[in-house]
């Protein structure tokens, strides 16, 4: 049973609603004559009695500063007094608590190869879009800049390993950001997510298209085949099967077998017609670069329009937590060694067997397979390569969602993003929003493939510099934060500094490129900043409209303002809990800040979770608590049990909050659970 009692004669101010006074317990003479004590030696237990006056009604006082509002009373700033319930849970909630954390637990099915699919289609389906743009900016020195492009990553595997291990969660690098910073720094890295994602999903559409057309003679422009391919893969996600790891794993194995057949056919046309092209090729590239300098420039902006082909590795931490234990490491490691070999052999046997002016063609690999087999090769690549960059777009589609169903479960997007559709379960708000979306971007565009290449180069270059900047966040911020892997301070900053000068090389480029990134990035920012400060911009909306006092009596404006409050009072009915484990006042102010500053809620619940003894100082300070916030009502909630993820997730069903509204200190190695078992977000040192 829950017993409450109310806190409702603890919320006065101190100056005006206590009596305070200081009693001495020390032995000093000073005690005894009423004088306060002169040193800190004569101080040792000083205790702060407060006499709180009688409340009526269960209304807050009256407060000396005026409210900002003219025709509202202080009782709309007043979020009611707390309670204090003790809770024993039921059997019921325990066990649903353990289906809940088996039904997680069983969750982590995806094995080294089928976890490694679902990047994979990415990483080795960029040869189809990488090569053409690289070998535009590189010419001859397209296959080195591959091959220092492909290196940079053992910068970032440590990195991504550490912060794995630490929070094998999905959604990353938002969920990591969300984790170890604050909401807003979070919300930066789910619009470079979503940008990434659906420049993927672009590009990828309209390749497939230009693959396609190479083939067959469409009665149409490209892009209206591109916009085919989004409606085709749209219909696949409808239809429930963008969660499927066998389909991922069916197409890499398609993939696989198709570069292995060209690049054999390849080496054989190779050792046939010997270094002839290659030669021609060498002689041509090598026109008008008479220095050193002008082809360290082509190489280095090789390596940054190189990048495109590594797309598709910051995808693996978004799914981490499917994935059977110790399966991430090795997952990065599969995808790195494939990037490694397979995205510069194609570019080596491209520039020894083609001729320059055509291997800028979108379809170059299909030349190729034309030149080393004939033509029933080139219908197999060109085959290969619809279907693998179709998965890509699959691949936009299932990340997207995954990312937007995280914004919902954090109350940043409505709840209808979880909608899902009755037989399928898909997600379908979510996926048609993003097709709507990516198909802007395309259309914003022109339908041009190669802005978009560019620009997608500048939003996976962004969201890699999410994971050094995250590791170095937790360190920070979650020093305790329990994890098996570590890399050295030197590999991130060195990362770090690669980011920022790709990056810088990438824009230099193309400038006209920042804008384009910058049009979408910050549109997607604003966006999110709007919904997630919905009751601050209607605060706003208030006050201005409040400012005008006509509008308060013209009949078509009239209501407006109990309308204002409405929508404010219902968006903070969501609540909010805390677990907490001591009762020092100034780390439950803490946190209750943080609350205040990245969640917009009214409702509040300290959660202490105790074996027959509670801290002595729970009550008392959340009494002031619940006085120093006004705007949240504070409810102490003392539950019998020990603190596991099985008693987290069957309070969460006691209470109907989600446990992703369910906020925790950092643990430290004395707690015997993975803190992703909870389900929780940490928010505090």
């Amino acid at each position: 049973m829950d017993t409450p009692s109310t806190l409702t004669e603890s919320k006065g101010i101190f100056p005006y609603d206590a009596d305070t006074t200081i009693k001495n317990f020390t032995e000093h003479p000073s005690a005894h004559t009423g004088a306060l004590p002169k040193s800190d030696d004569e101080v040792q237990f000083n205790i702060v009695l407060r006499r709180q006056r009688t409340r009526t009604s269960g209304k807050p006082k009256l407060k000396a500063v005026p409210s900002r509002f003219l025709n509202l009373t202080d009782d709309f700033e007043f979020a009611g007094w707390g309670s204090i319930f003790r809770i024993a849970l039921s059997r019921e909630d325990l066990a649903h608590g353990h289906n809940a954390l088996l039904e997680a637990q069983n969750q982590r099915v995806l094995g080294q190869f089928s976890a490694s699919a679902l990047a994979a289609n990415d990483i080795l389906g960029g040869v189809f879009y990488t090569i053409p743009s690289v070998f535009a900016i590189s010419g001859v020195y397209s296959p080195l800049s591959m091959i220092v492009a492909t290196l940079t990553l053992f910068f970032w595997r440590p990195i991504m390993e550490e912060l794995g291990s630490a929070l094998p969660i999905s959604g990353a690098p938002y969920t990591y950001l969300l984790n170890a910073s604050t909401k807003a720094v979070a919300l930066v890295g789910a619009a470079l997510l979503l940008l990434d994602f659906a420049a993927t999903a672009v590009v990828s559409a309209a390749t497939a298209s230009s693959y396609l057309a190479g083939e067959v003679a469409f009665p149409f422009p490209l892009y209206i085949g591109a916009l085919l391919v989004f409606v085709l893969i749209t219909a696949v996600s409808l239809l429930g099967l963008r969660e499927s790891a066998r389909i991922a794993s069916g197409v890499l194995t398609f993939h696989l077998l198709t570069l292995l057949a060209l690049a054999i056919a390849s080496i054989f046309a190779w050792a046939s017609v010997g270094t002839h092209q290659l030669r021609e090729n060498w002689i041509a590239g090598q026109a008008g670069l008479s220095s050193f300098a002008p082809i360290l420039k082509q190489v280095f902006n090789g390596v940054c329009i190189s990048m495109l082909g590594m797309t598709g590795f910051e995808c693996a931490p978004a799914y981490a937590a499917k994935m059977r234990p110790g399966t991430y490491p090795k997952v990065l490691r599969n995808l790195h060694i494939s990037a490694m070999i397979l995205n510069p052999a194609m570019m080596l046997f491209v520039l020894a067997l083609l001729p320059l002016n055509v291997q800028t063609h979108e379809n170059v690999l299909s030349l190729l397979a034309q030149k080393v087999a004939g033509r029933w090769l080139r219908i197999w690549v060109a085959t290969d390569a619809v279907i693998v960059l179709c998965a890509g777009v699959l691949t936009g589609i299932t990340s997207a969602c995954e990312l937007l169903a995280e914004l919902a479960h954090d109350h940043v997007l409505p709840r209808t993003f979880l909608a899902v559709l009755p037989y399928t379960k898909a997600l379908y708000v979510s996926i048609l929003s993003f097709i709507g979306f990516s198909g802007a971007i395309y259309a914003s565009t022109g339908a041009n493939l190669i802005v978009i290449s560019k620009m997608f180069s500048v939003a996976w270059l962004s969201v890699m510099t999410l994971f050094p900047l995250s590791l170095i966040l937790l360190r920070f911020s979650r020093p305790r934060l329990p994890r098996p892997s570590r890399c050295s301070l030197s590999c991130v900053v060195g990362t770090g500094l690669v980011a920022g000068a790709v990056f810088a090389g990438s824009i230099a480029i193309d400038p006209t490129i920042a804008g384009w990134f910058a049009l979408y990035f910050f549109g997607l920012l604003v966006f999110f900043s709007i919904t997630d400060n919905k009751v601050a911009i209607l605060r706003w909306v208030y006050w201005m409209y409040d400012q005008v006092p006509i509008l308060h009596q013209l009949r078509p404006t009239q209501n407006w303002g109990s309308k204002l409050t409405h929508a404010m009072k219902r968006l903070k009915r969501q609540e909010v809990c805390l677990l907490v484990r001591t009762d020092e006042i100034n780390q439950l102010f803490n946190m209750i800040l943080y609350v205040q500053h990245n969640e917009e809620t009214s409702c509040l619940k300290i959660v202490h979770f105790h074996d027959g003894t509670v801290p002595s100082e729970m009550e008392a300070n959340t009494k002031i608590l619940d006085e120093a916030f006004p705007e949240i009502t504070i409810d102490l909630m003392l539950v019998e049990g020990d603190f596991s993820p099985k008693t987290v997730a069957a309070l969460a069903h006691r209470l109907e909050i989600p446990t992703s509204l369910m906020f925790m200190c950092c643990p430290g190695l004395t707690l015997p659970y993975p803190v992703a078992d909870f389900g929780t977000r940490v928010i505090s040192l």
